[in-house]
């Protein structure tokens, strides 16, 4: 699976940014979709999943209600919408994908393919 990550850039804090991800390849296969984020000096961090069928759908309790994730399966792509910015939100954000179709997980270290990354920075 390759994946395409567009959006990012510069913001002011309390900001919006939306973020989007295109995946191809493997065509037949089902997978859930998501983004993880890693600011200069810290480990990979999960932000936001969501399943195949985007019944299920996870954050992290640092989102507070302020990211909406969603996919569109026809178009092959997953967004991810951030409302409400903060500086601590800085950070390069990589969308990825589970090989499982309900594969929705809060751990970097579950996921099998990673897009490039675009980064995000949030100013104060």
């Amino acid at each position: 699976v390759q994946l395409q990550a567009s959006g990012g850039g510069l913001v002011q804090t309390g900001g919006f940014m939306s973020l989007s991800c295109t995946a191809s390849g493997r065509a037949d296969s089902h997978y859930a979709m998501g983004w993880c984020r890693q600011a200069p000096g810290k480990g990979r961090e999960f932000v936001a999943a969501v399943s195949w069928s985007g019944d299920t759908i996870k954050y992290p309790a640092f989102v507070k209600g302020r990211f909406t994730i969603s996919r569109d399966n026809a178009k092959n792509t997953v967004n991810l919408q951030m409302f409400s910015l903060e500086p601590e939100d800085t950070a390069v954000y990589y969308c990825a994908v589970v090989l499982l179709p309900e594969g929705v997980s809060d751990n970097p270290r579950n996921y099998d393919y990673w897009g490039q990354g675009t980064l995000v920075t949030v100013s104060s």
